[in-house]
């Protein structure tokens, strides 16, 4: 008898081993959001204690993006060739190392030079958790299952707002350092949990080690509660696309799947970069302070919900530009809100729709490479995202010296372009398998 890897993950469906990949994968994913979100937070802190401006502050955004840019362009392609496993266990000691290390930082400058070294292993760990986890999901669950992994990222977002409020509240002195010190946390517990985590099935397969492959089928299967494949089954895999990310037959796709990858991260970067700042020394009637911040973070959970159900019940591609025209109608509200409470739906609406975007984001771009490249695509996408990222704290600071409503106008156009750009992507991968 033979079976494909997909055929083999549903005969014991998405269980324990599933659950508890969720949780060790989203243990670390809370940690990388963390390390992210820090920058909006830290800024002014770090600004008063080096006595820099806060733009001046951001640049330490600036370089932790560049190396997020550089770990997911390089990882990615690493993972792809030497397995997702010894990659995932040296980012996530990279996280933990340098991410500590952050917390000492004496000047600036080394400062900068360690944000960009744990904004590498950030980097690195996001692509190719997400290239990991899909490989080993049955075709059903998929879609749920990583819009669930992504939905760390909300849990993330909410302990760091939660910290740096409680250190607003304790009057702590630099407390950029304690938040960098709760950042690194998670991962370095996660370093000791990824070690349970197995090697890619279909990695192995196809580099040719099907015994390496069913021994892992068969720990699924049995950790599932299921009966190990019978003795005599063949693992095969369909012939191995010879494709390029810009080949003739995956060039529209990746065109347009990367132009929403940059156009998201610019507009949630840009947003989340800034607001912090703009709500601490002032905000907008009632709607100020890191009270508020908080209540965004947790605005994000339904976000994840929704496209958890949006991706299996209308398909990944669908529910993704659902969600960046309803990012677009929460910029579009701020601009023209007269009241502090339409400033205060409009911001909710906005962190509610822009986390639903990046799940559905995340659902869909593994599911549109093959095995060879998914690490590749998958680096690439996210190396794409950084740069907006690293577009943010500086080239934004124009636009939001016209106005921080000018600035959320812009994110309106941003995100509508990026409901465009999916246009291009002539495919849907609901209920699909992965080759």
């Amino acid at each position: 008898m033979k079976l494909t890897i997909d055929e083999a993950l549903t005969q014991g469906g998405a269980g324990r081993f599933q659950w508890r990949l969720l949780g060790i994968f989203g243990l670390v994913w809370a940690a990388d959001a963390m390390q992210v979100i820090a920058i909006g937070f830290t800024a002014s802190s770090i600004a008063a204690s080096f006595g820099l401006t806060v733009p001046q502050a951001l640049q330490t955004g600036t370089l932790f993006f560049l190396g997020m840019f550089a770990g997911a362009t390089l990882f990615g392609r690493i993972a792809d060739r030497i397995g997702r496993r010894n990659v995932l266990l040296l980012t996530v000691a990279c996280d933990a190392v340098f991410g500590l290390a952050s917390v000492f930082a004496p000047d600036i400058w080394t400062l900068m030079m360690l944000r960009f070294l744990t904004g590498m292993a950030v980097g690195g760990t996001l692509p190719v958790d997400y290239a990991m986890m899909a490989e080993f999901l049955p075709p059903r669950n998929r879609g749920r299952w990583l819009v669930w992994l992504e939905g760390f990222w909300a849990i993330g977002t909410i302990v760091i707002a939660v910290t740096a409020w409680l250190a607003h509240l304790a009057g702590v002195v630099e407390p950029w350092r304690w938040i960098f010190a709760v950042a690194a946390l998670p991962a370095l517990v996660g370093i000791w949990l990824r070690l349970w985590v197995p090697e890619s099935p279909m990695f192995l397969l196809r580099k040719g080690d099907e015994a390496g492959a069913r021994a892992v089928i068969d720990r699924v299967l049995t950790t599932n509660g299921a009966r190990a494949l019978p003795e005599g089954t063949r693992l095969t895999a369909p012939p191995a696309p010879r494709m390029r990310l810009f080949g003739p037959e995956l060039r529209n796709r990746s065109i347009g799947i990367f132009a929403t990858w940059f156009l998201v991260s610019l507009s949630y970067y840009g947003l989340f970069v800034w607001l912090p700042a703009e709500l601490a020394k002032g905000g907008f009637g009632f709607v100020r302070g890191y009270g508020f911040l908080v209540l965004m973070a947790l605005a994000q959970v339904p976000g994840y919900a929704l496209a958890a159900h949006g991706v299996e019940s209308w398909g990944r591609k669908p529910t993704l530009q659902i969600f960046l025209v309803l990012s677009a109608a929460g910029c579009f509200l701020f601009t023209i809100a007269g009241s502090p409470w339409l400033v205060a739906a409009s911001l909710l609406l906005m962190s509610f729709a822009l986390l639903g975007t990046w799940g559905a984001l995340y659902a869909f771009t593994p599911e549109l490479y093959p095995t060879g490249l998914r690490g590749t695509g998958m680096g690439a996408a996210s190396a794409v995202a950084r740069v907006g990222g690293l577009l943010a704290p500086s080239l934004l600071g124009y636009v939001v010296a016209r106005g921080f409503g000018v600035a959320i106008g812009v994110f309106a156009a941003l995100l509508l372009l990026g409901a465009v750009a999916t246009l291009f992507i002539r495919v849907e991968t609901r209920n699909q398998s992965i080759v």
